[in-house]
């Protein structure tokens, strides 16, 4: 049996907090996809942008926005789906963990 071993090296790393948003590249980069993938993100309701009014170009993000983006590619990886059918499955997922919350604190 043959043991393989992987090595990761962090060469730069910022939080992703209120102060560090980020920017629909990054969201990309982050999730191994194109810019124009992000903006479907947009359109579908799964992300928006701190300020939507502000040009596509300016868009931040905050950390949740990340998180459901790399949500989205892994639903499209292990399911194959299209971008709406991954917003719908997470807007689903939202709101059962929503009522199992309400119903825990009955």
């Amino acid at each position: 049996m043959q043991i393989r071993q992987t090595t990761v090296s962090v060469v730069h790393c910022l939080p992703v907090d209120e102060d560090h948003p980020l920017r629909a590249e990054e969201i990309a980069r982050a999730a191994g996809d194109r810019l124009e993938w992000v903006l479907e993100l947009v359109e579908a309701g799964v992300i928006a942008p701190t300020v939507p009014e502000s040009p596509r170009t300016q868009w931040a993000f905050h950390g949740d926005a990340l998180r459901s983006a790399l949500e989205v590619r892994r639903l499209q990886r292990d399911f194959d789906v299209g971008v709406d059918a991954a917003a719908l499955i997470i807007e689903l997922q939202r709101e059962l963990r929503r009522l199992r919350g309400l119903l825990g604190g009955a």
